[in-house]
Order: structure tokens, then sequence, then C-alpha cells
């Protein structure tokens, strides 16, 4: 399975992402990394969808920069609840707090991507799934901060590793909580006119 992009190269993934970049290469994508520095704060009185996405935007349009006539992908994912926007902890002590927040209860998390194409056009779009949390105490939040697995997500959890052990159920996509919505990036890719099929083998390779 694979999308055919013509004769650009890799795909260039604007992330530093490891789960990213794992659910491209599941779908037979060759992947180079370009990881940008952006400011990730959010805007006064900006939503969760409007945060995510211009931040994929730039993300995409300063790696894009960088790899004219190339297909540059960006995502940016971060967790709802009551309102508020969590984005990536800062420490330990913030993870848990996160965490222990989150126990027994409904959340959004909301994953933008921005794809670049060839020809320089810029699309996007957002996924937003819901996740509900086993009811557990503040012990485990923090035993599960102290593994260091949540340091590097937003709403300090990783749904495929184990905090799979906090979920009770999801609603939406899967992929989406993970950091790549796969049903969004074919969108995204058909759109730009991409072709993606299933093949033999399992890599892509640009052509």
């Amino acid at each position: 399975m694979r999308a055919v992009l013509g004769d650009h190269g890799p795909l260039v993934l604007a992330s530093g992402s490891p789960r990213r970049r794992e659910i491209l290469a599941m779908l037979g994508f060759d992947v180079e990394v370009d990881v940008p520095h952006v400011d990730e704060s959010s805007l006064p009185g900006e939503g969760a969808h409007e945060h995510v996405e211009r931040l994929a935007r730039a993300k995409a349009e300063r790696v894009a920069a960088r790899h004219p006539g190339r297909w540059v992908l960006a995502g940016d994912t971060v967790v709802v609840v009551d309102g508020d926007l969590l984005g990536k902890p800062a420490d330990t002590d913030e993870a848990a707090a996160m965490v222990a927040r989150l126990a027994g209860r409904a959340h959004e998390v909301s994953t933008a991507l921005a794809l670049v194409a060839p020809d320089g056009t810029l699309r996007s779009g957002v996924s937003t799934t819901e996740v509900r949390f086993r009811d557990f105490g503040p012990e485990l939040a923090r035993a599960y901060a102290a593994t260091g697995e949540p340091l590097d997500k937003a709403g300090a959890y990783g749904i495929q590793g184990r905090g799979a052990a906090l979920v009770r159920s999801v609603r939406g996509d899967y992929y989406a909580v993970v950091g790549l919505p796969v049903s969004l990036l074919l969108d995204l890719l058909e759109a730009a006119g991409a072709r993606f099929a299933f093949t033999e083998g399992s890599q892509s390779h640009g052509g």
C-alpha cells in the first residue's frame, strides 16, 4: 500500500514525532524528517481546531521553504478538557497533574495535518476524537508520569504505549490520538492529486 507521489523524492515529514513516522512507514511511505522550530503558544481566544491547524500549517510552510518541489507533511495535536488546551507537559509533575485531571472523564484529542504539494499548494484539516479514561487515583497518574513516556506527548499520555492502560474507550479515529489521522491524510493527498493504492511490497520510493 503506498501513495504514488511522482518523481519528487521521499515525503518530507515536518515533525520529530516517531509515532507519525511509524504510521507513515506502515502505510508504505519513504520519509525524510526535517523538524521545524515553531512557537506553539496559543493565541488569545483561539479554539483547539484553530490552534492545531495554525501550527500545522506554520510547520509545513517553514519546512516547505527549505524543500521546494517536494511533498511536505506537518501535524500538531492537542488535548482539550473543560475548554483548556493541554499540550506537552514541562516535567513529570505537570504530566502527573494532567493525567490525574483526565481520570474517569472524557476529553477530546484534535490533530491537524497540513500538506504542501510540489507546486506549493497548502491543504490542511483537523480530525477530532473523543477519548474516555478509566477511573484511577493520583498514585497511578504519578507512576505513569515517572515512566517518562508522557513527556513529549500532548495531554501527557501515549495511547499506543503504556498509556493504553489509562483508556476506557475511544470514539473516532484512533490514529488521530496517536498523532496522524490516516483518513485525513489520504483525503489531503487525494485532493492534491496523489493516487493511493494497494501494491506489492510495503515501501514507497516516491514514484
